[in-house]
């Protein structure tokens, strides 16, 4: 981390305006992450140097100036969704703070509570905060390969237990049986905390049955899942890059607290 002094506070008072960003976009990139838990209880999970304690296809994911990055080339073209897991256990009850940016294209999610699918080394199923540059997902929650969508951004909701199969249960990609409880604003002002090609901050708080996807702040969805037949209490973590033309999505600061 920089560390800016007196001094330095003088000097960048003095500083154009226009020209802060530049200074704090630069120096973002390449800050350390720190490797214990801090005084909140939040241990980092990525090094910022490799992708040691990480499972992802090289292919796809590296590890660039202290970044996390997933990226589609059109030289290496992506027909399915592919992930990059934290071997470091499978959490139940946590929280996960993470910084994010990506391009205009991007379209990614954090993976949680989430299986590997057999056969598939670098697929989940389970859990998913969806983040998309365009903001048509960003903020739901989609049950990847199982339910699907659980939640809209802006709903509250609860999922009933319910003894009906995956088949039978989804309809227009979103589990049928869901409840919606509550709203949490207009669709239009929750699509304007995302903030385009600058860095965001993704959380995710699981507890219990009660699940919480949060934007720079912003409560996006909450999931209240009751469906003992077809949810998960714990599972593996996991980002994503999804199936489509060239893009990057970029993570940062990627903290744990169980």
């Amino acid at each position: 981390m920089i560390r800016v002094t007196r001094q330095m506070k003088v000097m960048l008072k003095g500083t154009a305006i226009a020209a802060m960003p530049l200074f704090f976009m630069h120096c973002g990139g390449n800050r350390p992450v720190p490797d214990t838990a801090d005084s909140s209880g939040f241990a980092s999970i990525f090094n910022g140097k490799n992708l040691d304690g990480w499972d992802g296809d090289t292919v796809y994911w590296r590890v660039e100036n202290g970044i996390l990055t997933g990226e589609i080339t059109p030289e290496k073209p992506l027909s399915r969704n592919t992930f990059i897991i934290w071997k470091g256990g499978q959490p139940a009850d946590f929280e996960l703070k993470t910084q994010f940016r990506m391009t205009a294209d991007g379209n990614s999610g954090i993976n949680y509570r989430s299986e590997v699918v057999p056969g598939e080394p670098h697929t989940l199923r389970g859990y998913q905060a969806d983040i998309d540059a365009a903001r048509r997902y960003l903020g739901q929650n989609y049950d990847e390969y199982a339910r699907t969508t659980l939640a809209y951004r802006g709903q509250r909701v609860t999922v009933p237990a319910s003894d009906v199969n995956l088949k039978a249960g989804i309809k227009n990609n979103a589990w049928a049986p869901v409840q919606v409880t509550g709203t949490l604003g207009s669709d239009a002002s929750l699509k304007s905390v995302y903030r385009p090609d600058e860095w965001n901050e993704y959380r995710v708080v699981a507890k219990g049955s009660k699940l919480q996807h949060f934007v720079n702040g912003t409560l996006l969805s909450e999931v209240t899942d009751e469906d003992t037949l077809h949810r998960k209490l714990k599972g593996w973590l996991g980002l994503q890059v999804h199936a489509g033309p060239p893009m990057k999505v970029e993570f940062r600061d990627i903290l744990l607290k169980q």
